[in-house]
């Protein structure tokens, strides 16, 4: 099975790539991706697009990756110890936008298929995806928009579907260690092969194809707002919870670190700007203590809001 699914795959996750960079390029309007090839020395690589300094976004990375090797790395067989004595191929698009004005959301996506494998014995393969959304001062109709484009993406292949993904999300994105969510959530899903293989396809790339419809709305809302340095300072100061979870507890950071991937492309996810400061809390009814006792948490958003 690998082969040809491998190339359809990557066919399909190098079409997502294009297609979202050029959409992000026309609502921005006023910067374009530039776009770095690398090798890995292990075996494969990617194109790794960065967006700087636009009208919209001051930093957004969308990067495409196809890796494979002989042996699977700690993080991977930690996770699941069956793997242990194969080769493997990993491939993904994952991409991050830092908008630069503080009422246009931050957004994640990630795509990506896995495939391990061994002589005399049945490949061992899975999808996993999914997106989320990070505002600091949101706005109920655009995190009901988000979830709603979520849930009528997964539709078809289930009702079930939505809940399941949408729970996951929200413990996968917990920051353990600040005892809150680091957005409000959307899909996250991993390990699905419970299906047959075409089916857990297309639900990736339902995923995938969701993003934009998802996210572009919210851009063309927000993206004239007024803001100060006040609202400036509170972005930059949440954008710390981004960098924290993403080194402290994504596994797909760890799973690149590990497996020899390029470093640059790893961390494109990272705010350009960011700052920490010690023991902030935000005043008593203000928009920023709005965030803290409304939206850090996990919550029905379609049926609450």
């Amino acid at each position: 099975m690998s082969h040809p699914a491998l190339t359809e795959v990557i066919s399909y996750l190098q079409g997502l790539q294009d297609r979202i960079c050029q959409a992000l390029e026309t609502a921005d309007g006023g910067a374009t991706f530039a776009e770095e090839s690398w090798q890995r020395e292990g075996g494969g690589g990617g194109r790794s697009r960065v967006l700087r300094d636009g009208d919209v976004l001051e930093q957004g990375g969308v990067g495409f990756s196809h890796v494979f090797g002989e042996q699977m790395p700690a993080s991977a067989t930690a996770h699941r110890p069956e793997l242990a004595g194969r080769n493997f191929n990993a491939c993904g698009v994952s991409l991050v936008m830092h908008p630069s004005n503080p009422y246009v959301p931050t957004s994640h996506a990630n795509v990506r298929f896995f495939i391990a494998e061994k002589d005399g014995a049945e490949p061992v393969w899975w999808f996993g995806g999914g997106f989320d959304l990070t505002p600091f001062y949101p706005f109920d109709e655009d995190i009901k928009h988000w979830h709603q484009i979520a849930k009528q993406a997964l539709e078809p292949f289930g009702s079930d579907l939505y809940p399941k993904f949408k729970a996951w999300c929200d413990d996968y994105f917990w920051l353990k260690h600040r005892d809150e969510t680091r957005g409000v959530g959307g899909l996250f899903f991993d390990d699905l092969n419970d299906r047959p293989f075409e089916e857990c396809f297309a639900i990736m790339r339902a995923v995938g194809d969701a993003y934009l419809e998802a996210y572009l709305p919210i851009i063309e809302r927000r993206k004239s707002t007024p803001f100060g340095d006040r609202e400036r300072q509170f972005q930059l100061y949440r954008r710390g919870r981004y960098v924290e979870f993403n080194l402290v507890w994504d596994r797909g950071t760890l799973f690149g670190l590990q497996t020899g991937g390029r470093t640059e492309s790893i961390l494109m996810s990272m705010p350009p700007l960011v700052r920490w400061e010690y023991g902030y809390s935000p005043e008593p009814g203000t928009p920023e203590a709005r965030l803290y006792e409304n939206y850090l948490r996990p919550r029905d958003w379609l049926n609450e809001l």
